[in-house]
């Protein structure tokens, strides 16, 4: 792998694992259902619409910081992701698009037993900075 290659993989799972610290995942807990990836292309609450939010990730390496966690996730084009905690370690995942919503769900690390279930949250912003629940995600360079 390339250098690029593993900056966009850490940023990927810094990211999910950050919008997962967000939103309770951390905890013990029965996992919730897995849904589906939606095709939908009407603007969601956040105004973007599931294809504008995948054209936005998709193959691209972003740098998160939530409240917990900070770190990179690679959003791969084929609904996979790479994702480094900054200080912890990788791990992968899988995320869709949903109208105003990314989902995306962690496999289980070191660092994370248990991994973390499926769970949306509310995306919002444009260009090369976004919030995703309460992580902020900027372009890596």
């Amino acid at each position: 792998m390339t250098v690029n290659t593993n900056v966009l993989m850490l940023t990927a799972v810094a990211t999910l694992l950050a919008g997962c610290a967000n939103v309770g995942l951390f905890k013990d807990s029965q996992p919730e259902p897995t849904l589906a990836p939606t095709e939908q292309s009407a603007p969601g609450l956040s105004g973007l619409s599931a294809n504008e939010i995948r054209s936005a990730l998709s193959g691209k390496s972003w740098s998160w910081k939530g409240p917990n966690n900070s770190g990179v996730t690679l959003f791969a084009e084929d609904g996979t992701s790479l994702i480094e905690v900054t200080g912890k370690g990788k791990t992968t995942g899988k995320w869709f698009a949903k109208d105003g919503e990314l989902c995306e769900s962690v496999a289980p690390a070191p660092f994370l037993p248990n991994g973390a279930p499926m769970s949306c949250r509310p995306f919002s912003g444009a260009g090369d900075n976004y919030r995703v629940g309460n992580a902020e995600f900027s372009l890596s360079s």
